[in-house]
């Protein structure tokens, strides 16, 4: 018998990744705040629940898929929260990016009434959460994992336990690093490349089979060079994720230079009304500098 799943929170992420659990064949109850959305699901075979813990009565499997901690908190921990009706033994999958100590106070509270927590946020977008093809970084107990690892596969290419709780969204947090360096990394070089009047095409055909290649520089490049900038993963979530890993890594204590001075670039770019835009549009803020546009 498949466990009965609910989902909370059916946005850009969350929405392809429940109907991705349909599709594998898994009863689902869900649960959002917009209506629309639910409406949706409800089309495409799942049952809406009234709220968080209503729908963790009727579940063995609760996922979250939210915006950030105080979010995650408020649905699993507050007032008609999934606390309130999980059963023990259920297992709570919060399939976010928060800050890992937030997901270590909430396993702890959820631990006092028998019910187990995985930390697993995604990478990959919405492109990814649409064909079921995520990367999703987990951490909990290796046996709650295993228990959960045919749902998370469901929505996912690779389903990795990286240690244990909160270990997930620390994964998260070095991805999401790599990610915005990438990216800034990429921009300085063919914005560079354009000043000089070389075609930036020709660069990013040159260097992409060398080291200087990354699975960022073939995502963003070509979208860039489109001048694509409408949104896989928004300036504005980035800023999010980069702001808890410098709380992080200030209550750690260490220094990541590099990644405050992206988090600039990227609050420049807010300001400048650019935080809906995809993180490749990173790059206007060193064309405005410039003055050049990188286009083929």
């Amino acid at each position: 018998m498949m466990a009965k799943i609910g989902f909370i929170g059916l946005g850009v992420m969350g929405k392809p990744m429940s109907k991705n659990l349909l599709k594998a064949g898994y009863q689902l109850v869900v649960f959002n705040r917009s209506k629309t959305a639910v409406d949706e699901l409800v089309a495409a075979g799942a049952e809406a629940a009234a709220g968080p813990k209503a729908l963790a009565e009727q579940v063995d499997i609760i996922i979250t898929m939210l915006p950030d901690s105080p979010q995650v908190k408020e649905v699993v921990l507050g007032e008609g929260g999934v606390i309130e009706g999980a059963k023990k033994g259920a297992v709570v999958i919060d399939m976010s990016s928060i800050a890992p100590l937030v997901s270590r106070e909430i396993a702890a509270k959820l631990h006092e009434k028998g019910i187990e927590m995985l930390d697993a946020p995604v990478s990959g977008g919405e492109p990814k959460a649409i064909d079921g093809t995520l990367s999703v970084m987990v951490g909990g107990k290796k046996e709650v994992f295993e228990k959960c690892f045919p749902v998370m596969k469901a929505m996912a290419g690779s389903v990795v336990l990286t240690g244990e709780i909160g270990a997930g969204n620390v994964t998260k947090l070095a991805n999401q690093v790599i990610v915005a360096l990438n990216i800034a990394a990429m921009s300085e070089a063919l914005v560079l490349a354009a000043k000089a009047g070389v075609q930036p095409e020709m660069v990013y055909q040159a260097i992409r089979g060398g080291l200087a290649g990354s699975a960022v520089l073939d995502a963003k490049a070509p979208l860039v060079m489109d001048r694509k900038f409408n949104p896989g993963f928004r300036i504005n979530l980035h800023i999010k994720d980069l702001q808890n890993v410098l709380n992080t890594s200030h209550e750690l204590g260490v220094p990541l230079p590099l990644t405050a001075a992206v988090m600039e670039i990227m609050q420049a770019l807010k300001v400048d009304g650019k935080g809906d835009n995809d993180h490749g549009g990173l790059i206007q803020y060193y064309e405005k500098g410039a003055n050049i546009e990188v286009k083929r």
